[in-house]
């Protein structure tokens, strides 16, 4: 039967039936509720809550009992659990909240399995109550006589020390035999859980022992030396310790501090825990390379030489090192300069990096921070920790053994972020060379000098780097390769050093040029060379491997194109521009997270109702182009010689192809034009002509960017006209010959002048 109880809500505590609870309220709502409860024929009766975020449906009905007026005003009461009830609604009173509630009568259980269950729950209870101290023995009386099993869960879980958590659950389940397996569950972690503590007290209690045992002798072993006129190790040590700070070129601030230190060292017993961790803190800040600077290579053309010859290309960031010296020869006094090399995988960043330090005659240090999520991991750890460390800024100096390295920063865009702070917000001080003379770490607590430091930075692309970070780093991009820098790249680098990993003498080794173009374009498939080391290397060691099984002479070893396909086997890629293409298709150039790439967009209509379907893992920016493509057309029907009533009449399926990579990005609206009007006209596109360039409603051919990666991907695929946007170049001039060589870029500013190339083509 429905009855209406006032409710009274609780944040921090659950009750269960036949528990009990005293509480002491302040707040007169808390004080309104009591009232309404012991009035109004409720007979001091509510109904009880824990409230998360809303308010629950199931609660307890409990009685006030022993309630007590204070003397500052106060109330102090008791509540006991009666029976869990079922809340249908609640009604907002004047002064109060009241629930309209069911109370829940205890479902029937069978005799005979009631019986077991509480005689399971008798032992485990007497096996709690005889190996655990803190459970009281008063629960044994409470359910001595009881034979509802329902009754004997609720009183035994709630002797139990369990969360409030644990405790909802009990309540709001309403299947007594569930509450059995739970609450056996609960009896049997608690027993676990006390063993383990037992456990572990009992080592603790005899490694104490064990110290002070050890603490006595070596009083014994002291005053035994002292009598012998023995010098005491410690003593020694104390002495060394300062001679040591004494002799480091250090700011007399650090030398207070690590005074300070040895002391407190000094005066702790050897075997005290914080004994160690001062001694270690000690040679951390002992360990740094204070004003240790290693002499500068500053003649330029020996560096410029060095970089030429073990680094292709990248002619910028050359410029740019060279620029950084020429300056600091000059002032001697420029700080370090933050550059970000900016590429697809396997272009040599990281090994550029390194050939910097070793022209100007520095140290090099590299810390990866791919997957990096910890904030102490940049700033080390507060001392006062278990375990603490410095971050791998400082651990990274000391490994140098210099204050003034090239410090690589791998992979900055690939750092992350999470509960345990922000590592990119780290580096915003390690990085500002306005703050990084005064650099912090947590765990040494004191400032550490890296204005001198050669910060060099990689990423695969900057999308990724947070704004804030990104504002203190100069950009420089390193593209990807075309086949023929590869053909020089394997000549002159990967070549010789594979030949020197496998101690095998280069000038016995012959591989043509037609043969490592064969493998460039067939075998591999990256702006990189990575995968082409690994695969020349193959090469040469089954030709090896080969000889050897025949016990042939490994000399005068000669590998041609033809000799490939038996030793890679067949063709893994071929040119992706198809020899002939339909009516419809098009070749655009995009660029994806790391290099260029040709993608086909092809276009078919059938008669329909002018709907418009697109396939190909598109995204919004790509789907806009199309929309403005069509309308575009739509508007200019008489000049591309197309009926509009084929436009409105029928449905066009656009498909741009591999489907399974995402493609977004406003750089393909002239090609999905030209592919529209191609399928619309029967004009044929040559499989040698590619073109990128967003479009607007008026035909106008919008800037891009990427541009030295389309055309590298565009020379890769023998593609011969490109048609770009005219606003690109200033961008086109900044690119390599080596890149534009046999290639017929045309800047365009309107659609037209597309259109009309075109139309030649077909010869109208």
């Amino acid at each position: 039967m429905k009855k209406n109880l006032p409710v009274f809500t609780l944040k921090d505590n659950v009750v269960l039936p036949f528990f009990e609870l005293k509480l002491e309220i302040t707040n007169e709502s808390d004080k309104n509720i009591l009232y309404n409860a012991e009035n109004f024929s409720h007979n001091k009766l509510l109904v009880v809550v824990t409230q998360d975020d809303t308010l629950p449906k199931l609660g307890v009905v409990a009685k006030v009992t022993d309630k007590i007026e204070l003397p500052n005003g106060n109330i102090r009461f008791k509540l006991t659990g009666i029976i869990r009830a079922r809340v249908f609604g609640y009604l907002n009173l004047k002064d109060t909240k009241e629930a309209i509630l069911e109370e829940l009568d205890d479902e029937v259980v069978d005799y005979t399995e009631s019986n077991i269950l509480i005689k399971k729950i008798r032992k485990e209870l007497d096996k709690l109550l005889e190996e655990i101290p803190y459970i009281s023995n008063s629960i044994v009386n409470r359910i001595d006589n009881e034979e509802n099993i329902s009754k004997i869960v609720d009183i035994v879980c709630s002797s139990l020390m369990l969360d409030n958590k644990r405790l909802l659950e009990y309540l709001y389940e309403i299947n007594s035999i569930r509450r059995v397996e739970m609450l056996l569950e609960d009896m049997y972690q608690e027993y676990d859980s006390y063993n383990v503590e037992k456990e572990f007290d009992e080592k603790v209690l005899e490694n104490i022992n064990n110290s002070e045992r050890e603490l006595i002798l070596r009083e014994k072993i002291k005053t035994m030396q002292e009598e012998l006129g023995d010098v005491d190790s410690k003593e020694l040590e104390i002495s060394k310790l300062k001679e040591q700070v004494n002799n480091l070129n250090i700011p007399d601030d650090v030398k207070e501090v690590l005074n300070k230190e040895i002391n407190r060292y000094d005066n702790l017993s050897i075997v005290s825990p914080e004994a160690g961790m001062i001694r270690t803190y000690i040679d951390w800040i002992l360990r740094l390379p204070w004003n240790n600077y290693t002499e500068d290579n500053d003649n330029l053309i020996s560096i410029k030489n060095y970089l030429d010859a073990c680094h292709y290309g990248s002619s910028d960031v050359k410029d740019r090192i060279l620029e950084y010296l020429s300056v600091k020869k000059m002032t001697n006094t420029l700080k370090g300069p933050i550059i970000c090399l900016v590429g697809p995988p396997g272009v040599g960043k990281t090994t550029l990096a390194y050939d910097i330090s070793r022209a100007m005659n520095r140290s090099f240090v590299k810390i990866s921070l791919g997957g990096v999520h910890d904030e102490a991991e940049i700033r080390g750890h507060r001392k006062s920790y278990l375990g603490s460390y410095p971050g791998r800024i400082i651990t990274s100096l000391v490994k140098a053994k210099s204050s003034n390295p090239v410090f690589l920063l791998d992979e900055i865009d690939k750092i992350t972020r999470d509960v345990k702070g922000d590592p990119s917000s780290a580096l915003l001080e390690v990085l500002d060379p306005n703050q990084n003379k005064y650099f912090s770490d947590n765990y040494l607590e004191i400032e550490y000098d890296l204005s001198n430091v050669m910060f060099i930075l990689t990423a695969n692309t900057i999308d990724n780097i947070p704004p804030a970070l990104r504002d203190r780093l100069e950009i420089i991009r390193m593209d990807g390769y075309t086949s023929y820098d590869k053909l020089n790249i394997a000549k002159k680098y990967l070549i010789p050093n594979i030949c020197k990993r496998i101690s095998f003498d280069r000038e016995s080794l012959e591989l043509d040029d037609e043969a490592i173009l064969s493998i460039i374009n067939h075998y591999t498939y990256e702006v990189g060379v990575r995968e082409l080391d690994r695969v020349l290397c193959k090469v040469i060691r089954k030709v090896i491997t080969k000889k050897l099984l025949e016990e042939k002479e490994i000399s005068n070893i000669r590998i041609t194109s033809d000799d490939l396909i038996s030793l890679l086997g067949k063709y893994l890629y071929e040119d992706k521009k198809q020899e002939n293409l339909d009516i419809g298709c098009v070749n655009a150039l995009g660029v994806d997270t790391v290099s260029g790439r040709l993608i086909e967009i092809e276009t078919s209509y059938y008669k329909g109702k002018g709907n418009i379907k697109e396939t190909g893992t598109l995204g919004d920016v790509i789907k806009d182009s199309i929309d403005i493509a069509f309308s575009y057309i739509k508007a200019n029907t008489k000049l591309f010689n197309i009926d509009y009533d084929v436009l409105e009449n029928s449905d066009f399926h656009i498909h741009i192809l591999e489907s399974g990579i995402k493609k977004d990005g406003p750089s393909a609206g002239c090609a999905i034009t030209t592919s529209i009007i191609s399928s619309l006209t029967g004009i044929k596109i040559p499989n040698d002509i590619s073109m990128t360039g967003e479009i607007t409603l008026h035909g106008k051919i919008v800037k891009i960017g990427g541009l030295k990666q389309k055309l590298i991907a565009a020379k890769t695929n023998s593609i011969n006209t490109i048609f770009i946007p005219k606003d690109n170049i200033s961008d086109l001039e900044e690119i390599e010959d080596n890149i534009k060589e046999n290639l017929n870029v045309i800047p365009v500013k309107d659609y037209k002048e597309i259109y009309n190339y075109l139309k030649e083509i077909k010869g109208e």
